[in-house]
C-alpha cells in the first residue's frame, strides 16, 4: 500500500517561513505526479500546489503564487512545501497527495480526484 506521510507543521509568525515535507513509500515515488492541497476550519479542502513526476512542471493556486515553493527530490521519496511570508489565511492543515494512475494531471491537477493517494496532514498555524 502507497503511505504519505505529512511533517514540519507548527505555528509561525505572520511573514515567517515554514517548510512541510512529504515521504511516500510503497510505490516507485518518481512515476508519482504530486501535489499539495490545505484544509481550513468551516472550508472545503483547496488546491495549494503540484509538481510533476520529473518536476519539470509546477502549478500554483493564485493565493500562493510567488510566496510558496513546491519541489521533489525522487531519489529520498519526498516532496516539499516551501512556505515564505506566511499569512493567517494560510492556517489549514496541510495535506500531500499523489496522483491517481492514468489521471489526466497536466490538465487536471488542481482537483482532488485527480489524486489516488493522501496522507494524514500536518497542522500549519500562522498568527497575528
Amino acid at each position: 500500500q502507497v503511505q504519505l506521510v505529512e511533517s514540519g507543521g507548527g505555528l509561525v509568525q505572520a511573514g515567517g517561513s515554514l517548510r512541510l515535507s512529504c515521504a511516500v513509500s510503497g510505490r516507485p515515488f518518481a512515476t508519482f505526479a504530486m501535489g499539495w492541497f490545505r484544509q481550513a476550519p468551516g472550508k472545503e479542502r483547496e488546491f495549494v500546489t503540484a509538481i510533476s513526476w520529473s518536476g519539470d512542471r509546477t502549478d500554483y493556486a493564485d493565493s500562493v503564487k510567488g510566496r510558496f515553493t513546491i519541489s521533489r527530490d525522487n531519489a529520498k521519496n519526498k516532496v516539499y512545501l516551501e512556505m515564505n511570508s506566511l499569512k493567517p489565511e494560510d492556517t489549514a492543515v496541510y495535506y500531500c497527495a499523489a496522483a491517481r494512475r492514468g489521471s489526466n494531471w497536466y490538465e487536471e491537477n488542481s482537483a482532488t480526484a485527480t489524486y489516488a493517494y493522501w496522507g494524514q496532514g500536518t497542522q500549519v498555524t500562522v498568527s497575528s
